[in-house]
């Protein structure tokens, strides 16, 4: 049975019964202000951060839990003659009280009988409509549902309809709790914080106003109102309200079965207040009749008054507190004026979908619309973690929520692609995290730029955080040609940690600032070129015991966080030193293009640029001339600035990238009868991780069975780096497909399974095997897998691994999730943490640049197609939609005997009908001056000929 149907080439999609699968959920957002999730029984929360929820903090366990949802209910009367015949709680007419979203305890109870009503599911990048159908009522409703672009609130329409053939009563009921304060109150001080409510209804709805806040920040003067408003499809206000939990549900009542609706309960007058309750947006309608065919309309409007940057003005002095109160209001009154009646709604409805479809601008044609609409949502992802973080969705539990410092450079991949406008002084800004002793700050603040001291001062270091800024900056180079971003000048980030993560400065305190500086007491500004290099040669000398880079808290694995005395990282040495070589390929254009032959860097630096084979095979050595560099730039810098000739700068980072290279071939490669892999990792025992089956070295086996012992990570750096040679390439593909290959489980796992609780090396030997970082196909590293081997002349090999994810995905009875690729799949195919992951903005990047082959070339478009047969169209053709230095492409790839990628090569290359000169073989090229030719309004057609 196919489970998701696709309804347009925009990712729109339908579902019937949804309710039937766990754990769905969509996102709900706007550019900035409420961050929400929503289930199909409108499930999910709703939130601007950590300290301000509007709707109770849930996680994915919740989502079956939970009952204080979102609800919308209709007592349903017996038609009578009388239509206006007053209705009381006693009224034998009362037939029942239903739940248009399935929320009732009735409902409940008739899940998977054939009692239970027919339900259907339509969605789309950020909205959601549920249509139920009710046999029993003769009632059928839709609930849409969204947040407004802004962010100021999000918006539940009803719509109910008679379906019956003869007249329908009901009253409309909409009740959505308001939680209204901190995640941290969920458990500290629920209660003590509810005292603090102050509770009044207005004309259109109910307003929660605390008088404080209780969360880490410690007590402070609330000044924040959530609200629920309502009204019906004409504007008309509600009849009453109930704006207490204790008022809505009753004695022993619960939110699956209220009093307020069971006993049809006169509700509370605009006007009230009341104090010290759990709050609850309950908002009763006036009674209606339905003819046959008729339909009713009622809006619900939800948010907080500081959404979206937007504030009601606001007084300090306690004694202008109602003059506060009377200011808020008016400010809710006067958002959700523009939102009150079914036309206005609609508009707006038409202008959030239109917006974020015209926001993913990317769009595949490979001969199967379901495969691109589900790259479609693909796209959308990485715009979702711009909004939301890692956190703020029901998997996404990651405590205070927020960004990460990998999150800021990975997701600039995918928004060089989508709004490549905006990634220059995103790049630049962010370079500003960076320590002048290589590391980064961990505390990402709102703002862009914006980085925060630990005010915990808890150590944190994470041995790869240096590598992503330059893998994002190259992809920035080589998409604009703009090699000028990297001589503008930017600070570095101060705080208390010092030397890597190995000491405290202990002169430095909050009123030195975050902002490095030097003996003259001026802030220091170094180049992004300054920051890229003392990021890259500090992780070169970072070294533990067998001479690869120290794991320090963690690599790219935060689970692998239980060796920071003697772990190393084999892995991302290799990235390291494929960093150190792509450097040096930039440094030597720079120095062809505009003839710049000389740099200028902080003079402490000098000693990071201390060469020789002497000095290299030598730990000790190599952690000198760290300790030199970090003592000398432990507090202040001087200021002073050494001049290096690019020459000289360019042979030193090929050198030590050759040393680092060769090095690992020789002690880390594993051989395995015909296959082979790199060992990734050295444990706090200052053991290898990984070995062969086969393998004689029992003493690094510490007693645990004789298995083969692989990861993934390690394969992906030496291949994507140019660390591994062809031949072990090969030797690589069969280990991965032999240990690591699960179908089942939707592709290539992480690692094998260690069969112990590998405690000398992280957390993950404490999870199940099979899920997260355990063993799960991990679609992060997997999808860079691809990339790699595509790079690297593999594309059949790198195919295999991205349509593995894909299949998976879109075999609903396997993955159950909605459209989109998740952070992994467990051991039965299931997908888990939708939405929020890395894997989105290599995957969509792997497909256009690679498996497309459309990627820039330091300003030029370059387009190398490497599909495979099974990606075109009947008629031999595949296409893309995509924007390159602010021109729209419409770029068909045309392989009309379908022949295999590496069988083929360019016959001949049109751009909007010209023929272009050829460059022949694989790959067509596209100038940068004669790209910037071509007008920026127009869509181009450019048509690769393959034979």
């Amino acid at each position: 049975m196919k489970h998701i149907e696709f309804q347009d080439k925009n990712g729109s999609f339908i579902i019937h019964d949804p309710e039937n699968y766990s754990g769905l959920y969509l996102p709900l957002a706007g550019e900035k202000g409420l961050k929400s999730s929503i289930t199909p029984n409108l499930g999910g929360d709703s939130k601007t951060d950590q300290n301000h929820f509007l709707l109770e903090p849930v996680s994915i366990e919740n989502l079956h839990n939970n009952r204080n949802t979102r609800n919308f209910w209709c007592q349903v009367y017996k038609s009578t003659e009388a239509g206006d015949t007053a209705l009381s709680g006693a009224d034998p007419k009362l037939l029942g009280c239903w739940s248009v979203c399935g929320n009732s305890a009735e409902q409940e109870f008739q899940k998977f009988t054939d009692k239970q009503d027919e339900s259907t599911l339509e969605a789309g990048f950020m909205w959601q409509k549920i249509s139920r159908k009710s046999q029993k009522y003769g009632l059928q409703a839709e609930v849409t549902s969204f947040v407004t672009i802004s962010g100021d609130m999000e918006v539940e329409y009803v719509e109910i309809t008679n379906i019956s053939e003869k007249k329908v009563e009901i009253v409309p009921t909409g009740a959505i709790p308001v939680y209204g304060r901190s995640a941290d109150n969920l458990r500290d001080h629920r209660h003590v914080t509810s005292l603090l409510h102050r509770i009044r209804t207005t004309d259109y709805g109910v307003e929660v106003t605390p008088v404080l806040s209780f969360d880490e920040r410690g007590h402070q003067k609330n000044n924040t109102t959530y609200f629920v408003y309502g009204s019906d499809e004409n504007g008309e206000k509600p009849e009453s309200f109930y704006p207490t939990v204790e008022e809505f549900i009753g004695e022993g009542g619960t939110f699956l079965n209220p009093e307020a609706v069971r006993i049809n309960k006169p509700g509370k007058p605009s006007g009230t207040e009341l104090q010290g309750k759990e709050a609850v947006g309950g908002i009763r309608f006036s009674r209606k009749t339905l003819k046959p065919r008729e339909t009713a309309g009622y809006i619900l409007l939800c948010g907080i008054a500081d959404a979206g940057g937007q504030q009601f003005p606001r007084k300090e002095n306690t004694d202008k507190k109602a003059i506060d109160l009377a200011k808020a209001s008016k400010w809710i009154e006067s958002l959700t004026s523009g939102c009150r009646t079914r036309s206005q709604v609609r508009n707006m409805l038409e202008e959030v979908k239109e917006h974020w479809i015209r926001k993913v601008n990317v769009a595949f044609e490979t001969g199967s619309e379901d495969a691109d609409n589900y790259l479609k949502w693909i796209c959308f992802q990485p715009i979702l973690r711009r909004i939301y973080g890692c956190s703020f969705l029901p998997y996404h539990d990651y405590g205070k929520g927020g960004r990460g410092w990998r999150d800021l450079w990975q997701d600039c991949l995918a928004l060089l692609i989508m709004e490549p406008s905006e990634v220059r002084q995103m790049i630049i800004d962010n370079y500003g995290g960076v320590r002048i002793d290589g590391t980064n700050a961990t505390i990402i603040g709102s703002g862009q730029g914006e980085f925060i001291a630990d005010r915990n001062n808890i150590t944190r270091v994470w041995m790869d955080h240096s590598f992503w800024p330059f893998v994002t900056t190259k992809l920035y180079l080589d998409q604009t040609g703009d090699l000028d971003v990297l001589f503008e000048k930017i600070p570095y980030f101060k705080d208390l940690q010092s030397k890597r993560g190995t000491a405290h400065d202990e002169e430095w305190n909050s009123s030195y600032g975050n902002l490095q500086k030097t003996d003259a007491n001026e802030i220091y500004h170094g180049t992004v070129l300054e920051h890229i290099l003392l990021q890259n040669l500090c992780a070169f000398f970072d070294v533990g015991d067998h001479n690869e880079m120290r794991l320090h808290g963690a690599d790219w694995n935060d689970a692998l966080d239980m060796a920071w005395e003697k772990g190393e990282s084999v892995a991302f040495t290799c990235a390291y030193a494929g960093n150190l070589k792509d450097i040096a390929y930039v440094l030597r254009e720079i120095e062809r293009v505009q003839e710049i032959n000389r740099i200028e860097l902080a003079e402490e630096m000098e000693c990071l640029f201390a060469c020789g084979k002497q000095l290299y095979e030598s730990p000790e050595e190599k952690q000198k001339v760290l300790k030199q560099y970090t003592d000398l730039s432990a507090h202040n810098l001087s200021g002073n600035k050494a001049v290096l000739s690019l020459e000289m700068v360019c042979s030193n980072l090929e050198e030590k990238a050759d040393w680092l290279v060769e090095n690992i071939r020789k002690n880390e490669w594993i051989q395995d009868g015909d296959k082979g892999w790199f060992n990734g990792y050295y444990d706090n025992h200052g053991r290898k991780v990984e070995y062969s089956a086969v393998s004689d070295e029992t003493d690094n086996k510490a007693g645990a069975e004789c298995n083969a012992r692989m990861m993934l990570t390690g394969q992906v750096f030496a291949v994507m780096s140019g660390t591994a040679t062809e031949e072990q390439i090969q030797a690589i593909c069969r280990s991965a497909d032999a240990y690591l290959y699960d179908r089942k489980a939707g592709g290539y796992r992480l690692n094998t399974d260690f069969k112990e609780e590998k405690f000398d090396l992280g957390r993950m030997f404490g999870f199940a095997y099979g899920e997260k970082e355990n063993g799960a196909v991990f679609s992060h590293m997997a999808v860079m897998y691809a990339n790699a081997l595509y790079k690297n002349g593999h594309a059949k090999e790198g195919y295999k691994v991205l349509q593995t994810l894909l299949d998976t995905a879109m075999d609903f009875e396997r993955s159950k999730m909605y459209p989109g690729i998740p952070e992994y799949f467990d051991n039965q195919g299931r997908g888990l943490y939708a939405y929020l992951t890395g894997a989105a903005s290599w995957y969509m990047l792997t497909m256009i640049t690679e498996v497309f082959g459309v990627k820039g070339q330091l300003g030029d478009m370059v387009i190398a197609p490497a599909l495979m047969p099974e990606q075109y169209d009947q008629e031999g053709k595949a296409s893309l939609k995509i924007e390159f230095a602010g021109r729209k492409f419409f770029i068909h790839i045309f392989n009309r005997e379908k022949k295999e990628w590496n069988k083929v090569q360019i016959k001949e290359t049109f751009c909007d009908g010209t023929l272009l000169s050829a460059e022949g073989g694989r790959q067509a090229r596209l100038k940068r001056s004669e790209i910037e030719k071509l007008t920026l309004e127009k869509v181009h057609e450019i048509n690769i000929i393959l034979n």
